[in-house]
């Protein structure tokens, strides 16, 4: 199964939410999600992936790209909300999401590309293991304010 990749537009915002609401056990506001995405519509670091087939989103990532002064640090992207379809799983389609997102981080310059994943999400941990992705560091520390 081959899904056609794109940047997300507004009109895509409903049905990113309805994916990833499924896939997360979410519950984003529409009106909350239209707000954010036109406030940094505009941004260049901020890509909102979509996959379609047969004219339906099944498939999401979030690419955050990193520019830093650090030389070490270099430019580096963030993927999360990476998600695809249950309907849709096992047929490759995250593979060429990462195939993609790799892509458009090669083309903003990143020398790195780390991702978020929820611990529940055992099957695409072994997906990212699989696209040569490795477990850097067991703690990742948040803090709500």
């Amino acid at each position: 199964m081959k899904a056609e990749f794109k940047i997300a537009t507004e009109e895509n915002i409903e049905e990113i939410i309805a994916l990833c609401d499924l896939c997360f056990n979410e519950t984003t506001s529409l009106d909350y999600a239209k707000k954010i995405f036109a406030e940094t519509k505009s941004d260049k670091n901020q890509i909102y992936l979509i996959g379609i087939i047969d004219n339906k989103i099944v498939a999401h990532s979030k690419i955050t790209i990193i520019p830093t002064i650090y030389e070490k640090m270099n430019t580096y992207a963030i993927l999360n909300h990476i998600c695809v379809h249950p309907e849709y799983r096992r047929h490759n389609i995250a593979t060429q999401m990462l195939d993609e997102c790799t892509r458009i981080c090669k083309s903003h310059n990143c020398v790195k590309i780390e991702l978020w994943s929820m611990n529940f999400r055992e099957a695409a941990h072994s997906c990212y293991k699989k696209y040569g992705f490795h477990v850097d560091d067991a703690k990742f520390f948040s803090k709500e304010i």
